[in-house]
């Protein structure tokens, strides 16, 4: 019986040994290695840096959705990550649709949205959280909504903002997955380049 135990532990441990090597150290090593060979900008968070030649100081990341709060930019949706865009408290509110706390603050994001000058139906993700309240990027419709606004803020044509939008425009990936979509850093950073009053976010 002893012997039996004994002859068994020792490729037991060799093997656990051998796939902890391998799956732990050896196979995270290979993807990260061929990750940043492939694909260095996603590998790295797909960081965005100030400059023209995009070696100054990272202002953000294409995939992670930050606040933008003046008048002057185009407005993200509403976070329920920590105090609002919080990577590190990534979260949804989780309240139900007939929960009154969730009905007051689309209540309240809707007089807002309606005080800035958005007419007609409002796009649904300028009153609502996104799963991970990191969402980076807006509906057209979203964006649209807060051209007028925008263009009147900074003392530039509405046609001059609504083009940009349409230039920022990205379809669903691959042509099926997921819907056409806005990322609101980037058409902020353009819309600094486009002119008008400028202003801290």
């Amino acid at each position: 019986m002893g012997n039996d135990f004994t002859s068994g532990l020792r490729p037991a441990l060799v093997l656990t040994l051998l796939f902890a090597v391998l799956l732990g150290i050896g196979y995270p090593l290979a993807m990260t290695g061929l990750a940043q060979a492939i694909f260095p900008s996603q590998a790295n968070g797909s960081l965005v840096r100030d400059g023209a030649d995009g070696t100054g100081r990272v202002i953000g990341s294409t995939v992670l959705g930050q606040a933008f709060t003046s008048e002057r930019y185009f407005q993200t949706r509403p976070s329920g990550a920590g105090k609002g865009y919080d990577a590190l408290a990534s979260a949804g509110s989780n309240l139900g649709p007939i929960d009154k706390r969730l009905v007051d603050r689309v209540k309240t994001d809707l007089a807002t949205r309606r005080a800035d000058g958005v007419t007609g139906p409002v796009p649904g993700d300028l009153v609502t959280m996104s799963g991970s309240g990191l969402d980076p990027d807006l509906s057209p419709a979203a964006a649209l909504a807060q051209a007028s606004r925008v263009a009147r803020v900074r003392g530039l044509p509405a046609t001059a903002v609504r083009d940009l939008v349409a230039r920022h425009t990205r379809g669903p990936t691959l042509g099926f997955m997921g819907e056409a979509h806005v990322n609101v850093l980037a058409l902020n950073r353009d819309l600094d380049r486009l002119g008008g009053v400028t202003a801290a976010r």
